[in-house]
């Protein structure tokens, strides 16, 4: 089903979702499954599986010398959606990327997910290669995610790259893209990144689900702008409970975010980890249910690998 399905079959009441990532290269499945059991008793209707792009590796040539090669840490993005679907009988959207897949490698994706019955998918851009301080479009790949969402859209339609083979209507995917309530790191404004997701929706997105917050003023500001902007499909915010005093270094590196100064000083005067994952966990409880009666559609959780302090948070509000 689409998430756009489960939105409106849901009547107004908030779902819960969360976010995965696959296991690295060689480590089994299993671990993932005994993170994924813990939520399942709060019946997310989707849960997404993220792709992580290729990336540069050394090898040791003895003498002195290093080869270079490529690889992926993380693949399978498309068989862990398969099998997440067969063991807990959910929908998965896999996260298709711009960056490392050809138009061509893209395609095939997309057609797998057809014969396996996935009728969402998120494109993105994705980010910059390791090690690359811009993002650089794969040679024959898409540059943007606007033009991802075209021909997402144009295979549901029956438009292949190389030929005329028709394809059912009812193999149009429902497409979700990213939203940043604190702007994306490369945009030079708020309202220039807002033209742009305006710009992905008109190409044929049907859902938004945004970048990690902790100040729900800036999401509340974000929808209110998109919405003046004409955008008008559902807005899903995407939550993180802190974890460890790490994280207020790497979150705000890695993902270009702020964090409100009340989290700041809570975390910098706690004593251990442990008790920055219990404020990390009441922070986000107080957070959800600010957004629980804002009336989101979605609550979707990017679980890291971990689910025990989001099935905590999750206990509070479903």
């Amino acid at each position: 089903m689409k998430i756009t399905d489960h939105i409106k079959n849901a009547n107004g009441k908030t779902l819960f979702s969360l976010e995965v990532v696959p296991p690295q290269k060689g480590i089994g499945i299993e671990d993932l499954y005994r993170n994924i059991d813990p939520l399942m008793e709060f019946k997310p209707p989707f849960i997404d599986v993220t792709t992580s792009r290729e990336e540069y590796i050394y090898l040791d040539k003895g003498n002195g010398l290093m080869e270079r090669r490529i690889t992926r840490m993380r693949p399978g993005t498309l068989g862990i959606c398969a099998a997440i679907q067969h063991k807990y009988n959910v929908d998965t959207v896999p996260h298709l990327l711009c960056g490392g897949f050809t138009k061509e490698e893209t395609e095939y994706l997309l057609v797998d997910c057809m014969y396996l019955g996935i009728d969402n998918v998120m494109a993105l851009r994705g980010d910059a290669m390791k090690g690359h301080q811009y993002f650089e479009p794969t040679k024959g790949g898409h540059s943007s995610a606007m033009d991802l969402v075209h021909q997402i859209n144009d295979l549901g339609r029956g438009k292949f790259l190389h030929d005329d083979e028709a394809c059912d209507e009812h193999n149009k995917f429902c497409i979700g893209v990213a939203g940043y309530p604190e702007k994306h790191m490369e945009a030079p404004s708020m309202n220039y990144d807002l033209k742009w997701l305006k710009q992905k929706v008109d190409a044929g997105a049907d859902y938004i689900v945004t970048q990690m917050f902790f100040d729900n003023k800036k999401f509340i500001e974000f929808v209110n702008k998109a919405r003046e902007m004409g955008i008008t499909v559902p807005i899903i915010p995407g939550i993180k409970p802190i974890a460890t005093k790490k994280h207020l270094k790497v979150l705000p590196q890695v993902f270009k975010i702020d964090l409100p100064e009340e989290l700041i000083t809570e975390v910098e005067n706690a004593k251990n980890n442990e008790a920055v994952k219990q404020i990390g966990i009441e922070w986000a409880i107080s957070q959800c249910r600010e957004l629980l009666n804002y009336g989101v559609p979605v609550l979707h959780f990017y679980s890291m690998g971990k689910s025990d302090n989001i099935k905590n948070v999750a206990a509070e509000l479903f």
